[in-house]
């Protein structure tokens, strides 16, 4: 299977990988906007609970070998390289494996489903910044769509949550609510890219498998200045509400996330848990979309989309998202409109 690229690129957030690394790891996180050391330490304790490692890396080296998998067996036959934002293995070391490797151009998968600063435009930045850094023979990267309304990342989530409802009692599993959540971010973020929207939209059709069935949309993981207005409700406040409202109970779904890192296991099976005990609330979490096969087969489907120009798949009413991002994308309102380092756009083909 011919194609203008050498490799594919899996890009992520990065997390601790033992007790040493937690206060630097979120020093990077942090960096440049002035967090209190008190508060690194307060989130810090997060990690702690779990030895210090968060398991996002070792789930992105399983969706590493599987996309392999796929790729050798079915095309196009291409390395898989996997570089990080905030940790080990850092982009900038990725890409100079890459190009010590011979590595002339690479198709990048960042695991984000949904358009926003942080989700995207800075994945972009980033890029583009290790790319300076790598200097000279640092390959040209081009950074796939979003894919919150893919059939490869919807059509699990239903299983998931069936899964899910399975595991509540038999009593109250006819009313159960289904809640879903994402990661919050500040409102002066969001006003400037589709996350909400991308992410009703994406529940709308989840639950379009689920008819009859009540459903909210709620964040978890704030963080910054009590002061800054974030999206809300927060999962906690969200699940008294409907404890208050005589709701029977919930299965809670992390469609905001790919896998079961430190957000997800923290805020939601630790806080969220504790939050439903104490109100006697029956409780049960789905999966993320991990490794399953149909998730694995959409990002081959995305890059297929890139190098055989095949069809690009969606589902709802709003399409496949853009490739081509424009100048003020995502931006944020700190930030003057300007368009990322030209090597970190895709080609136009």
């Amino acid at each position: 299977m011919a194609t203008d690229y050498d490799a594919i690129l899996l890009v992520s957030f990065g997390g601790p990988e033992g007790p040493d690394d937690v206060i630097p790891f979120m020093e990077n996180v942090t960096r440049g906007r002035n967090v209190p050391r008190e508060r690194l330490e307060e989130v810090s304790q997060h990690y702690v609970q779990f030895g210090g490692k968060s398991p996002i890396n070792d789930q992105n080296r399983a969706l590493k070998a599987e996309l392999e998998k796929l790729l050798a067996a079915e095309g196009p036959d291409l390395p898989v390289y996997f570089g990080n934002r905030n940790w080990h293995p850092m982009l900038a070391d990725t890409l100079r494996e890459m190009r010590d490797d011979g590595i002339g151009r690479a198709l990048c998968f960042v695991t984000s489903a949904y358009s926003s600063y942080s989700g995207c435009r800075q994945y972009r930045e980033n890029l583009a910044a290790a790319r300076a850094e790598v200097g000279d023979g640092a390959p040209e990267l081009d950074k796939i769509r979003v894919f919150y309304n893919h059939p490869g990342f919807v059509e699990p989530q239903v299983d998931l949550i069936t899964d899910a409802l399975a595991g509540l009692p038999d009593e109250v599993r006819a009313g159960a609510r289904i809640v879903f959540t994402t990661h919050s971010i500040p409102r002066s973020m969001s006003r400037h890219c589709d996350y909400e929207a991308q992410h009703y939209e994406a529940c709308r059709i989840v639950m379009e498998h689920l008819p009859g069935r009540e459903w909210d949309l709620v964040f978890n993981s704030r963080s910054g200045p009590e002061f800054v207005p974030w999206l809300e409700p927060d999962i906690n406040d969200h699940l008294e509400a409907l404890s208050e409202a005589g709701v029977p109970g919930v299965v809670v779904v992390p469609i905001g996330f790919i896998s079961d890192h430190m957000e997800v296991i923290y805020d939601l099976d630790v806080e969220a848990v504790e939050t439903c005990e104490k109100l006697g609330l029956p409780f049960a979490r789905a999966g993320s979309v991990g490794i399953d096969e149909r998730f694995v087969a959409m990002i081959r489907d995305l890059i297929l989309e890139r190098t055989a120009d095949a069809p690009a798949a969606a589902l709802g009413t709003r399409g496949p998202n853009h490739d081509f991002c424009p100048v003020d994308c995502c931006f944020t309102p700190d930030q003057e409109p300007k368009a990322v380092v030209a090597a970190a756009e895709p080609r136009r083909r």
